[in-house]
């Protein structure tokens, strides 16, 4: 059995903001949300979160994802530690403490340091990280057998020490029992805190081996201190992300302007052309192209579709769709199998049927269009008094003249018709064709008339 504590307790000073460090955004999601993700992952239950600046913000963001832990006065790790004694004391074999401030993290190098403990008869195994770029971190010094026999703070090392390049990254899997054995014995250091480095010697003390596992993937261990980190964390994150689509099968033209959130979904021989960002809950199918210039938000996009240089929010597209350039579907909207939707045109709350053609510079909102229904370009819907929404309704085959405005709520029924620059403020029936301002049905011309034409 095994629990795993995230200590996320810490000011954050160096992001100058007053929101909590572990809040700030990663990918489009909150720091924390990604060391919570590889923990449940590992250990199959939520994790405890040690919470201190901003806890009543982490604990609203974060919910039932973890069980949560106050640390009043922010101490050092040890004294962190010390505060899930009486919640995890007793209740597991390992646990293992991490930080919410290491996004880049997975859980496979988690489960790895696990299963290290597992079959380790010493009380601690550690992660480290050989790196030019200490960052302040402390040192590892091993012995003969490699395993770890102290750990130098860089403040106190020699330049020997210094030159060390392997470095302690505070990531650690202890034997549960040994570890709440030996907590309160953690001295107090010249800062007046408790450091669980310390707990290292106290093994190497004791005749005991600590074990050091070296990160095979040095990017994991970055820690997010500064909004330069963070942003170097944002770069390794989408490349590890469009390295994996790439591998996939999709086609990113120049990944480094490629970005797209964690969870994404993309199809295989979709191409994804250059400043294209896909965020939030997104799907994209297979065979599509996508871009350049397009930002997609938790859209659901069916296969073989083209987008180009739009932005779609909260919409479904099915399948053979086409939109754009600079198309704009906003939240609601729904645009079925062949749906051709041309320049400059707007989608709100509204679904166009299989089939139908929307010219460009056209707005549509809060509408049911017909199957095969053609919108000329300029074409309005009316769909707001200034105090309700109202609804516009076309039956199939449709033809709506360009510059006609649709004064909702109204209906046109199955191949009714409007002229150019008309403004419909009621129904029309069936195969009528209506004109003027506002629309009337045209009137039907006398056969005499028809003969003499």
């Amino acid at each position: 059995m095994l629990d795993v504590v995230i200590l996320a307790a810490g000011q954050g000073t160096r992001m100058k903001s007053t929101l909590p460090k572990v809040l700030h955004l990663l990918g489009g999601k909150p720091l924390v949300s990604y060391s919570i993700d590889a923990a449940t992952a590992l250990s199959g239950k939520p994790p405890v979160l040690v919470v201190g600046h901003g806890g009543d913000q982490v604990r609203e963001q974060v919910g039932s994802a973890a069980r949560f832990v106050d640390q009043a006065e922010q101490l050092g790790t040890g004294h962190a530690v010390m505060q899930t004694r009486s919640l995890l004391a007793g209740k597991s074999d390992h646990v293992l403490v991490t930080y919410a401030d290491m996004p880049l993290l997975q859980s496979k190098t988690l489960q790895t340091l696990y299963k290290a403990q597992q079959s380790h008869a010493g009380p601690i195994n550690m992660l480290t990280a050989v790196t030019d770029s200490p960052r302040g971190f402390g040192r590892i010094v091993r012995g003969e057998d490699e395993t770890v026999t102290s750990i130098v703070e860089e403040s106190h090392a020699t330049p020997e020490q210094l030159a060390i390049k392997e470095v302690n990254v505070g990531i650690y899997c202890f034997d549960a029992t040994w570890l709440w054995d030996h907590l309160d014995a953690i001295p107090l250091n010249k800062k007046g805190e408790y450091y669980l480095t310390d707990l290292v010697e106290m093994a190497v003390a004791e005749g005991k081996t600590v074990n050091a596992l070296c990160m095979e993937h040095l990017e994991e261990a970055i820690g997010i201190n500064t909004r330069v980190h963070l942003a170097e964390a944002e770069a390794m994150l989408r490349k590890r992300i469009n390295e994996a689509l790439m591998n996939s099968g999709v086609t990113l033209l120049d990944p480094a302007t490629t970005y797209i959130h964690p969870g994404v979904v993309v199809g295989q021989d979709t191409v994804i052309y250059p400043n294209t960002h896909l965020y939030g809950e997104t799907t994209v199918g297979e065979n599509c192209t996508v871009g350049p210039n397009t930002m997609i938000e938790s859209c659901t996009i069916g296969s073989h579709c083209t987008i180009i240089a739009s932005v779609l929010e909260y919409a479904v597209v099915e399948d053979h769709v086409e939109i754009g350039p600079f198309g704009h579907l906003r939240k609601g909207a729904y645009l079925e199998q062949g749906v051709h939707m041309g320049n400059f045109g707007e989608v709100k709350n509204s679904r166009l049927r299989q089939g139908a053609k929307m010219g460009h510079f056209s707005y549509i909102g809060d509408a049911d269009i017909g199957e095969e229904t053609n919108i000329g370009a300029g074409t309005i819907t009316a769909n707001y008094d200034g105090v309700h929404k109202h609804k516009t309704i076309t039956g199939k085959r449709v033809f709506i003249g360009s510059d006609t405005m649709l004064v909702a709520p109204v209906e046109l029924g199955d191949d009714a018709r409007t002229a150019a620059g008309s403004v419909v403020t009621h129904d029309v029936p069936p195969g009528t064709l209506v004109v003027g301002v506002p629309a009337r049905p045209r009137p039907q011309q006398p056969e005499s008339q028809k003969r003499k034409g």
